[in-house]
């Protein structure tokens, strides 16, 4: 019997045998990138499963203004609860109208000072010389009263054209009396006021004059141009739109007078060249219906 033939049945000789083979293998090029592949893959999972976050830390970790945010944008989204009321922003003022005329606030004689009556000396009137240049008429015998001298028809030219009577005189000025706008009307007290101020006199137009405010222009000396209705008879306001789209109030005879004294129950103006009184009342009720206009000396 041969030794080599029982050696060569060892396990350990087998072992040794089959080496080359598995290192053959795994020297292979496909093998090792197959292996190569699945150790990278598995790796990749196991830091994934034993890296991930917890939800919990992520929300800590975000700055206190990103969880507010989320949350408000949540609640006005999501839920019927109103949100919280904001400061409003100032927005632009709507388009502009007509500014109306400041009311006076008598401050020469305190009201509980007027004396009972009072009346104005050396104020002298004349007849117009036009038909509707009644508000002319009145201006120029106004200022002359505080000693300027106007011709009434250089005072009628210089007055702005217009259909409001609030901007200038509407129509013909030898229109008939007793129309509306925008047929021949007349003007009202804002033009006269600044037509008598290019002048150099301290004209003022007022709408909303009370009867106190009155009688203390009259006690300090001062005469008072008035809108009234015929010759301060009864009228009825109407609601005039012009072209621009203002609203303002007119009303059929407008007509003009100055106010030179009073009493206890009765008004005295200078129409034209006449002089006559009214009751109080009476007067109040044909002055209200164009707002208590009036042109005032302002000191």
């Amino acid at each position: 019997m041969k030794i080599t033939t029982t050696a060569n049945r060892l396990p350990g000789r087998r072992s040794e045998s089959i080496l080359p083979q598995i290192r053959s293998f795994f020297t292979s090029g496909t093998t090792v990138l197959g292996a190569n592949a699945m150790f990278l893959g598995g790796f990749l999972v196991f830091l994934y499963f034993n890296h991930l976050p917890d939800p919990g830390t992520l929300i800590a970790d975000l700055p206190a203004s990103a969880t507010q945010t989320e949350t408000i944008l949540v609640n006005s989204t999501n839920t019927p609860f109103p949100a919280s009321p904001l400061t409003p922003t100032p927005t632009a003022s709507p388009t502009p109208t007509l500014t109306p005329t400041p009311t006076l606030t008598p401050t020469r004689i305190p009201p509980t000072a007027l004396p009972d009556r009072s009346s104005i000396k050396g104020i002298k009137g004349h007849s117009q010389s036009m038909p509707l240049s009644c508000e002319s008429r009145s201006a120029v015998d106004w200022a002359a009263y505080f000693g300027k001298s106007i011709n009434e028809y250089k005072f009628f030219n210089g007055l702005p054209v217009h259909d409001n009577p609030n901007k200038g005189f509407v129509g013909s000025v030898y229109g008939s009396w007793g129309q509306i706008p925008p047929a021949p009307y007349g003007v009202h007290s804002k033009p006269i006021a600044q037509r008598l101020r290019e002048y150099g006199l301290k004209a003022q137009a007022v709408r909303g004059m009370t009867y106190e405010e009155l009688k203390a222009e009259i006690a300090a000396g001062h005469p008072v141009i008035v809108w009234i209705v015929g010759h301060v008879g009864l009228g009825t306001p109407i609601s005039y739109t012009a072209s621009g789209g203002a609203v303002t109030t007119v009303a059929r005879f407008e007509h003009t007078v100055i106010v030179i004294g009073y009493t206890e129950n009765k008004v005295t103006v200078l129409d034209g060249y006449k002089v006559y009184s009214r009751y109080k009342k009476e007067f109040m009720k044909s002055w209200g219906v164009l707002e208590n206009q009036a042109v005032i000396w302002l000191e």
